[in-house]
């Protein structure tokens, strides 16, 4: 029995939060037809920042493409499933004991402990960790050749779904370089082994017929990155691709229907504000900026009516949230129209917007003139996203329309809120230090109940919302393109599984 993914193309769910500690078959089902497989074609969006490397914002490449493994994986519900772990067991508040399945990299070494600890001690002690450790701290020891035990700090009670992530994927040790490199070509543990990457345009995988789970039925995939939305769709629909991932809405309705899918997602547009220098490290500025600002402009003006105006950070993918989102109070007064140019004399709002997504300057266009009403004059900086994450990280924006899966790091919106808003997040573009804020969010991270959890969760939602260090404007839908004669795509509401084994062309 094959236990990945796959069921990702369900609507998605987070209970249970952890889906028990259980074992599962080495088999795999996938085998049918894979001699003859034909390969796919597939256009991403966003190229390469790191040489696909899984430390970084590439980790979720590795993921859609099944190259790369964790020890375990997310199942239909979002909990966790075994994958390179069958089965785990939770030996106190803090360690964990992991026992492997039999399988082998891509490399033809084994998948081991000491395999297991170099990888993930990598990724612990990467000079900037991966988004997923952004608010832990893990030990890794193998016990024997077959047996890991994972020690946390702190309590982590969602720490199987931790391991799932894209980022803690497992290579084998020759992925690893004395510099910090990681390269995962020919490294990892997946049905498809990427064999050549060229810079940040095309990548070559083929079909790795040592997978655990069974050959693919595809026998390999050609990756093209194309930037541009509207090319991809073109591209689409002119038969050079089988694939097309993150299709424009202006585009989607000229696709046929046949090819035209259309995905409910965790995804949120939000406007992140620089809450630690510029402009918005007055709060009064950033109530008068969120006060100014109205998603629902967007939703038919740009997005065409594949989005909804937006209520918090998390919206309708995730069932639990409207149920159990509490009112934002004590914000800070919003500064008058008159404030706001007094205030801001002689200083531009400096707004980032990228283009890897085509709705996100649109948005930002519409943005800028919602703002200037309000009184703030604004510049507008649009490039490829991966040109300005560093400039993004490093405060040297006041503003950026942000398009976030929320529950891409692992299934649970504890790991999102972490990175991205508490004091020491590794993704804090916001900047924001705020006490109230980090209570909230340890307190939601320490919770092993479930349906507390959801509520704890909220409740961090409301105080980061109270800081106005975000401005949530529209939650997505969105819009995948594959050919009719391709079989088994994943539509995944999470946007981290896109092909499996099973994947093919009729």
């Amino acid at each position: 029995m094959r236990t990945t993914s796959r069921g990702l193309i369900a609507a998605l769910a987070l209970s249970p939060l952890l889906a028990g500690c259980f074992a599962s078959g080495d088999g795999g089902s996938g085998a049918g037809g894979a001699d003859a497989g034909s390969r796919l074609r597939i256009a991403l969006a966003r190229p390469p920042a790191q040489a696909l490397s899984p430390l970084g914002s590439d980790a979720t490449v590795l993921s859609k493409l099944s190259v790369v493994e964790g020890l375990t994986a997310l199942d239909k519900d979002g909990g966790a499933a075994p994958a390179l772990a069958k089965s785990w067991t939770r030996k106190n508040d803090t360690t964990w004991t992991f026992e492997l399945r039999k399988a082998t990299f891509q490399d033809g070494t084994r998948v081991t402990a000491d395999a297991v600890v170099n990888a993930l001690s990598h990724a612990n002690g990467a000079e900037t960790k991966p988004v997923v450790l952004s608010d832990v701290t893990l030990t890794a020891k193998a016990d024997d050749a077959d047996t890991v035990t994972l020690t946390t700090k702190a309590a982590d009670p969602v720490l199987p779904l931790r391991l799932a992530s894209p980022a803690l994927g497992i290579l084998s040790a020759k992925a690893y370089t004395k510099d910090g490199a990681v390269s995962p070509v020919g490294t990892g543990t997946g049905p498809f082994e990427i064999t050549k990457l060229t810079g940040r345009t095309r990548a070559t995988l083929d079909r790795y017929d040592g997978y655990w789970g069974g050959k693919a039925k595809a026998s390999g995939i050609d990756v093209t990155w194309i930037v541009d939305g509207t090319a991809r769709a073109n591209a689409l629909r002119g038969g050079d691709v089988d694939i097309a991932e993150w299709i424009p809405t202006a585009q989607a309705k000229l696709l046929d229907e046949r090819t035209r899918h259309v995905v409910a997602s965790v995804r949120t547009d939000s406007l992140v504000l620089n809450t630690a220098s510029g402009l918005f490290a007055d709060a009064s500025l950033r109530a008068a900026a969120r006060a100014s600002v109205d998603g629902g402009v967007l939703v038919d003006s740009v997005f065409g009516g594949y989005a909804e105006k937006a209520e918090g950070l998390f919206g309708p993918a995730v069932p639990w949230a409207a149920r159990d989102r509490v009112e934002v109070t004590g914000r800070a007064k919003a500064a008058t129209t008159a404030q706001v140019k007094k205030e801001t004399k002689g200083r531009t709002l400096r707004l980032a917007a990228y283009t890897n997504r085509a709705e996100i300057p649109e948005a930002a266009t519409v943005l800028q003139q919602q703002l200037e009403k309000a009184g703030f004059t604004v510049k507008q900086d649009v490039r490829e996203y991966t040109q300005m994450e560093a400039d993004l990280l490093a405060g040297k924006y006041d503003a950026l329309v942000f398009s976030r899966v929320t529950l891409l790091d692992t299934g649970d919106a504890v790991a999102y809120l972490a990175s991205d808003f508490t004091s020491n997040g590794v993704y804090n573009i916001a900047g924001l230090k705020d006490a109230k804020v980090d209570r909230a969010i340890r307190a939601a991270a320490e919770e092993a109940d479930t349906t507390e959890r959801h509520r704890k969760i909220m409740r961090a939602e409301a105080e980061v919302l109270r800081t106005d260090a975000v401005v949530p404007l529209v939650y997505e839908t969105v819009v995948q393109g594959v050919a009719d004669d391709v079989e088994g795509v994943l539509l995944d509401p999470r946007e981290r599984s896109l092909v499996d084994l099973d994947t093919h062309l009729k």
